[in-house]
């Protein structure tokens, strides 16, 4: 399987095209779409995105952005869906290493594709998971 996954920040750094993303995961994530493979989001990031807007973090638009990205055919971001497989893999993400359950969902998502994980995390990029910054 080619392609990659993203964290919740690195996907709205990239859709709202900020500086906050580095260089090296911009281009990962340009070109993985430009070769045709898939840039996976897992559907833990919309939950988080949804929170973050609620709590005033976030700009309401966001949601609706990624949501319009998200139905384009041709955007190359494809949900990961959060299910049985991805809960089961949860327990082979080591919690004191990442301790917030939602980044160990992205991580276990992401151990469970096989794919590198966009992430400017240092927790999740000082493991043994495939990361990229």
């Amino acid at each position: 399987m080619s392609g990659l996954v993203v964290d919740t920040h690195a996907l709205i750094w990239y859709l709202t095209a900020s500086p906050r993303l580095s260089g090296s995961a911009l281009t990962r994530i340009e070109n993985t779409i430009a070769a045709g493979d898939v840039v996976y989001v897992p559907a833990i990031c919309l939950v988080e995105i949804t929170y973050l807007i609620e709590k005033g973090r976030l700009p309401t638009v966001t949601a609706e952005r990624i949501a319009e990205r998200l139905s384009q055919p041709d955007s190359g971001l494809v949900v990961a869906p959060l299910d049985r497989d991805v809960a089961e893999h949860v327990a082979k993400i080591p919690r004191a290493q990442i301790p917030d359950m939602p980044d160990r969902i992205i991580a276990a998502t992401a151990s469970l594709l096989g794919l590198p994980l966009v992430t400017k995390d240092g927790r999740i990029r000082s493991g043994t998971l495939a990361t990229i910054w």
